[in-house]
């Protein structure tokens, strides 16, 4: 009779899509908040609400970050591909779609 442990035996349990997608949202969420919420006078160029494009914008653009590393996960996971650089690369990718996603956000109004 053989015996194993389950100590080393690592578990892979798929993460569901929503978990990282809802995390990059809410990053998203709270970086343009800093923005948006903080303007006490706005400029009557914007128009009354000026604030519902970027905080729309930039939490889905978080989202779809949080998408990517979703895909970054399951390919390092089940195809081999080296953690260390899925995991840089979805943060790079993550940060620059958030970037672009405040930037496309705020144009019009707080970015000129």
């Amino acid at each position: 009779m053989e015996h194993t442990s389950n100590l080393t035996a690592r578990e892979n349990q798929p993460t569901p899509l929503a978990k990282p997608m809802l995390i990059g949202a809410a990053i998203g969420l709270a970086l343009i908040s800093v923005f948006v919420f903080g303007v006490d006078h706005p400029n009557p160029e914007w128009g009354k609400l000026w604030q519902i494009r970027p905080l729309i914008v930039t939490p889905a653009a978080g989202a779809m970050g949080g998408a990517f590393y979703y895909l970054m996960d399951y390919l390092s996971s089940y195809k081999g591909l080296n953690r260390t650089v899925a995991v840089i690369l979805s943060l790079l990718v993550f940060l620059v779609g958030l970037w672009l996603g405040t930037v496309f956000g705020l144009v019009g109004t707080m970015w000129d």
